[in-house]
């Protein structure tokens, strides 16, 4: 309990650690002035000024702010030799918006090509057999662990489901296999069973077409690029469903999970081990860079949204109104984390 505390709190650290100093490093490149960089949220349990920075670490341990100088109120932030961000172009304000999203981005690109580097299970387009059942048609015929089904009569078999349908059609019928075993090939007679016991199969054999394969680090980071952006289009798919579901007022399914749920599937992965814990992480990160880019007030997409409003009007939005709308945001997503955090309790209780 406690390491998946420490575990589940080192990792969400992490990630808005290099979510903020994504904004903080752009920022101070384009030369703006940074007030605050805070880990958590208020209040502060502490803070250190340093070169006009204050760093402080918050009770909230559920995100972090980079507080850059003039970002919220034009008129507030007018202080003497300061470099406001209101007074940077659009797309040097845009770039420094997206930099924590960016950020979050390659660390989980990052994480995936170091876990491709130390061998990831893949789909390997061959069917291959991790344990034969005792008193089953696979033993009588001599099936063993790590044979590979190739052929099922003249059917290729390239994927599971080729040989779980292909059985159960003939099931009574003698078919022949066309076996690998050690790069050597025959062929043995079995007949699929009509009737068996539940979990079984009419063979009697766990099957999969899952392999490990190691990626060289010269084609690791090209991988795992495709593999995020994947990720990512499926995380934006689901997002909507999630929208889609709250706004029509349907019941949240059971893969939606908040901090509650990131805790206990954190717990989870630290069963695995470190790379386990890796793999975790890096889907956290690009989930944070997925949700940050949307168009939400109080969210980075959001504030971007208001530096192309700037663009379409050819005027900026009044600060006041800027501001009031990202407080809004903040409010409905702190119901939103409210509604789903509950729903996560419900699910822990009833099992």
């Amino acid at each position: 309990m406690i390491l998946t505390a420490v575990t589940f709190f080192v990792i969400l650290s992490i990630l808005v650690l290099v979510h903020e100093l994504g904004h903080f490093l752009v920022a101070r490149f384009f030369g703006v002035d940074v007030e605050e960089f805070g880990l958590g949220l208020p209040p502060r349990i502490f803070g250190k000024k340093v070169r006009g920075t204050m760093y402080s670490v918050n009770w909230l341990p559920i995100g972090g702010f980079v507080k850059l100088a003039g970002e919220d109120d034009e008129e507030k932030g007018q202080q003497k030799g300061k470099v406001l961000f209101w007074q940077k172009t659009k797309k040097q304000r845009a770039a420094i918006l997206l930099a924590g999203v960016a950020m979050n981005f390659f660390l989980a690109v990052g994480i995936t090509s170091y876990l491709l580097t130390q061998g990831v299970m893949e789909p390997s387009g061959r069917v291959h057999i991790e344990r034969v059942l005792e008193e089953t048609p696979a033993a009588a015929a001599g099936l063993m662990e790590n044979d590979v089904i190739a052929k099922l009569d003249d059917k290729e078999i390239t994927k599971p489901s080729d040989l779980i349908d292909a059985t159960k059609s003939l099931a009574g019928q003698a078919v022949t296999l066309t076996v690998i075993r050690e790069n050597r090939e025959f062929q043995v007679s079995v007949t699929p069973r009509k009737e068996y016991p539940q979990g079984q199969g009419p063979m009697g054999v766990a099957i999969s077409d899952l392999e490990k394969k190691t990626y060289p680090i010269s084609i690791a980071p090209i991988k795992s690029l495709e593999i995020n952006l994947l990720r990512g289009r499926d995380m934006l798919g689901s997002l909507g469903i999630l929208f889609w579901r709250l706004i029509t007022l349907q019941p949240l399914q059971a893969d939606v999970a908040g901090p509650i749920g990131i805790a206990q599937v954190t717990g989870q992965a630290v069963q695995f081990g470190l790379l386990a814990v890796l793999e975790f992480m890096s889907i956290l990160s690009l989930n944070l860079a997925v949700l940050n880019v949307l168009p939400i007030p109080a969210l980075d997409g959001g504030r971007l949204a208001f530096v192309f409003l700037e663009k379409i009007l050819g005027r900026r939005i009044k600060p006041a109104f800027e501001k009031s709308t990202h407080q809004i945001g903040m409010v409905i997503l702190f119901a939103l984390i409210l509604l789903i955090s509950i729903n996560d309790i419900l699910r822990l209780v009833r099992g």
